[in-house]
């Protein structure tokens, strides 16, 4: 047990890049949101280990293979690292909705496998996503959740989520702003009334 882990965890689509409703199926279709790569490099140079748990049902579905998966990631990495960043390990649940997993978030098991790999308790580690599926995995798995208004619920009023979100849930415009906020160069996080 490393008690000096400094671990961040992040979803990909809508926190780090572009999310599409078509899926990002090649490295051309991969576009990182504004400052996203410079954000990650920051954490790393804090010392913070970053860590991905994705979903990746369009592997399920038959969208795009194993290869393809591995070439956007790949584009991902070679981009981050221009930038003086990296992502220490990628998780991705490769299941379709109706297979039953539990690895899909909702569900947890991505940040049980973390858990699991770093021989760390997740409790308190910042968890980074942009949907509400985020942050129930996030709660589930022990994490912090920070929600970035970045992806799909890129309209929800930070100051009034929806009571399906976990009561702890911070908000922030985007992945630079929760940097800010974990290095302490800004204020709190957005204080959520219900």
């Amino acid at each position: 047990m490393n008690a000096h882990l400094k671990l961040v965890i992040l979803d990909r689509d809508g926190t780090i890049n572009r999310a599409s409703e078509e899926f990002v199926k090649s490295p051309e279709e991969w576009h990182p949101l504004p400052g996203a790569l410079e954000a990650i490099s920051r954490l790393n140079h804090a010392g913070f280990h970053v860590v991905l748990a994705t979903n990746q049902s369009g592997l399920g579905r038959g969208l795009f293979d194993m290869a393809a998966l591995n070439a956007v990631h790949a584009h991902m990495l070679k981009t981050l690292a221009a930038l003086g960043g990296r992502i220490d390990a990628i998780f991705y649940c490769p299941h379709a909705a109706e297979e039953g997993c539990s690895c899909r978030k909702p569900a947890p098991g991505l940040l049980h496998q973390i858990e699991e790999r770093y021989g760390h308790s997740l409790s308190g580690v910042p968890y980074v996503g942009d949907s509400l599926r985020d942050m129930l995995a996030a709660q589930a798995g022990g994490c912090r959740p920070h929600l970035v208004l970045s992806g799909r619920h890129a309209m929800v009023d930070p100051t009034r989520l929806p009571p399906e979100f976990p009561v702890q849930t911070l908000v922030h415009a985007d992945l630079g702003a929760f940097v800010d906020h974990l290095l302490g160069e800004t204020g709190p996080a957005e204080s959520l009334s219900r």
